[in-house]
C-alpha cells in the first residue's frame, strides 16, 4: 500500500515538473525566422516581415537601426513618414511596409521583442535607382572646325554607379584613336583631329543593370569650305536629245549651290532647264537636266557651291555627236558622189597650196593662201580647207561629217563584188570535175 501512493507521488511531481517546463517556456519568445535582406528598385513597395513565436503579453516594435528611429510598437505607427505601414495577419506576423521606396530608405531595420533582455532580429534594405543623365556636366551639343580636337561628356546617377557608352546615333563604325570602332565606353569621349566623318548625332547611353537604361542625344557639327566632286567632266548629246549633268557637293555650313552657263549667268528651272538638288547631312546632290539640246546649248556648264567659309566651283562640258538615228540614211544616198568627188578634192587643195608657195627672191609678190575650193566634179560645192587637229581634248568636240564614211562602204562592196566571182569560177569548175569522172565510170560499166 505504501509502495503504491509512493508511485503516485512521484508521478504527480514529474507531471507538475513537466507543466511547470512548458509554462516556462511559452512566456520566452523567439524569432521564427530572421528578417530578411531586400533589395528593391526605387519606386517600388516593400513588406519587411517578422515571425515570432511564442509572444504572449510581449510586444514587437520596428525600429530604423542608423538613425534609431521607432517606426512602430507593437498595433501604432510611432513614425511621423506618411509611406511608413504595419500590417498583422496573426500574433505570430508582423510586417513593416513601406510604400513607394526612396533610396534615402536604404540601410538595416530592426524588429525587436521587449524582452529582458531584449531579443532582435534585423535585415538590410538594399534600394536600386536607374540611372539618370544628368544636365550638368554633359554636352549640350558641338560645332568645331575640321582637324581640331573635340570632347564629348556625359554625367548619370544611379545606384549602382552606372556606366557610359558612346555609339552613334545610326549604329554606324567610327574612328577613335585611329581605329573603327562601333562603341566607347567613357563618361568623356575624346576625338583628336575630327573630321567630317565624325560629324553627326552620337548617343550617351547609361546603364548600370537597373532598368531602363536611358540615353541622351548629342549632335556634333564639324564646319568646312565646300569641296566638290562631278563624276563625268565631258558629256556628249546630239540635237535634240535631253541630257543630265551631276554635281556632288560636300560643305557645312550648308552652302548656297547653283548652276551657270560659260559666260557665268545663272541657270534658272523652267522650260529648257530643270535644277534639282538633294542633301544628305553635310552631302548635297544636284542635277541639271537641260532639254531638247540645241547647237546654242553645246558648250561648258558650271556647277557653284558657297558658304561662310569658303567657295569652289566645277566645270563640265557638253559636246556634239552624231544623231545616230540618221547616220545610216545620209551614208547610203552620198555613197557614190562622195567616192567621186574626195579624190578631186584633196587634189584641188594640193594645187592651190603649190601655187601659194612664194617663188625664190621675189617675197613681195607671193599671192594670198585660198580658203576654199571649187572643182568641177564636186558640182560647185565649197570645201573649206583642213583646220589642224587639237592635239588634246575629248574624243568628240563639234560635229562629226558623216561623208567620211562612205569611202569604207564603197571599198567594201568591191571587195564583196571580186568574192562573188571566185565563188561562181569554182562552181563551174566542180560541175566540170564531177562530168569526167561520170564519164569515166560509165566507160568501165559498157
Amino acid at each position: 500500500m505504501n509502495s503504491i501512493r509512493l508511485l503516485a507521488l512521484v508521478c504527480f511531481v514529474t507531471w507538475r515538473a513537466v507543466q511547470t517546463v512548458q509554462a516556462f517556456g511559452m512566456m520566452t519568445p523567439s524569432f521564427a525566422e530572421n528578417v530578411p535582406n531586400i533589395t528593391v528598385v526605387a519606386g517600388k513597395d516593400v513588406v519587411l516581415p517578422c515571425i515570432v513565436d511564442n509572444l504572449e503579453h510581449f510586444k514587437v516594435a520596428w525600429v530604423r537601426v542608423d538613425t534609431q528611429t521607432i517606426l512602430t510598437i507593437h498595433t501604432k505607427v510611432i513614425s511621423r513618414n506618411p509611406r511608413v505601414g504595419l500590417a498583422q495577419s496573426s500574433k505570430r506576423h508582423w510586417y513593416l511596409r513601406l510604400k513607394n521606396v526612396e533610396p534615402s530608405d536604404r540601410g538595416y531595420y530592426m524588429c525587436q521583442i521587449n524582452t529582458d533582455p531584449m531579443e532582435h532580429s534585423k535585415g538590410y534594405l538594399e534600394v536600386l535607382v536607374p540611372p539618370n543623365i544628368v544636365d550638368s556636366g554633359t554636352t549640350d551639343g558641338v560645332v568645331a572646325r575640321e582637324g581640331s580636337n573635340v570632347s564629348l561628356s556625359c554625367r548619370a546617377t544611379g545606384h549602382p554607379e552606372p556606366n557610359i557608352t558612346w555609339k552613334r546615333e545610326d549604329g554606324s563604325e567610327f574612328i577613335y584613336n585611329g581605329v573603327a570602332v562601333s562603341a566607347v565606353e567613357s563618361e568623356v569621349l575624346q576625338l583628336t583631329k575630327a573630321s567630317r566623318l565624325h560629324m553627326g548625332p552620337y548617343l550617351c547611353i547609361a546603364s548600370n543593370g537597373v532598368p531602363p537604361s536611358v540615353s541622351q542625344r548629342i549632335p556634333l557639327k564639324i564646319q568646312f569650305p565646300p569641296m566638290l566632286w562631278i563624276p563625268n567632266q565631258q558629256e556628249l548629246a546630239y540635237n535634240g536629245q535631253d541630257v543630265v549633268l551631276v554635281c556632288h557637293i560636300e560643305a557645312y555650313p550648308k552652302s548656297i549651290n547653283y548652276w551657270t552657263t560659260a559666260k557665268g549667268d545663272m541657270i534658272i528651272s523652267g522650260d529648257k532647264y530643270e535644277a534639282v538638288s538633294s542633301d544628305d547631312s553635310y552631302r548635297v546632290y544636284m542635277r541639271l537636266k537641260i532639254r531638247s539640246v540645241g547647237l546654242a546649248d553645246f558648250g561648258a556648264y558650271k556647277c557653284v557651291a558657297k558658304n561662310s567659309l569658303g567657295e569652289t566651283d566645277g566645270t563640265i562640258k557638253l559636246y556634239e555627236i552624231p544623231n545616230p538615228h540618221t547616220t545610216f540614211g545620209v551614208t547610203t544616198t552620198t555613197t557614190y558622189r562622195q567616192t567621186t568627188t574626195e579624190p578631186a578634192i584633196r587634189h584641188a587643195k594640193k594645187k592651190e597650196r603649190k601655187r601659194a608657195k612664194p617663188n625664190k627672191g621675189n617675197n613681195n609678190n607671193s599671192p594670198a593662201i585660198q580658203n576654199e575650193v571649187t572643182d568641177d566634179n564636186n558640182h560647185g560645192d565649197v570645201v573649206e580647207d583642213e583646220a589642224p587637229q587639237p592635239t588634246t581634248g575629248p574624243t568628240y568636240y563639234g560635229t562629226i561629217d558623216s561623208r567620211e564614211q562612205p569611202s569604207s562602204s564603197f571599198a567594201m562592196s568591191t571587195s564583196l563584188k571580186s568574192r562573188q566571182c571566185c565563188v561562181s569560177n569554182i562552181l563551174i569548175c566542180c560541175v566540170a570535175y564531177c562530168f569526167v569522172v561520170h564519164q569515166f565510170i560509165a566507160s568501165f560499166s559498157v
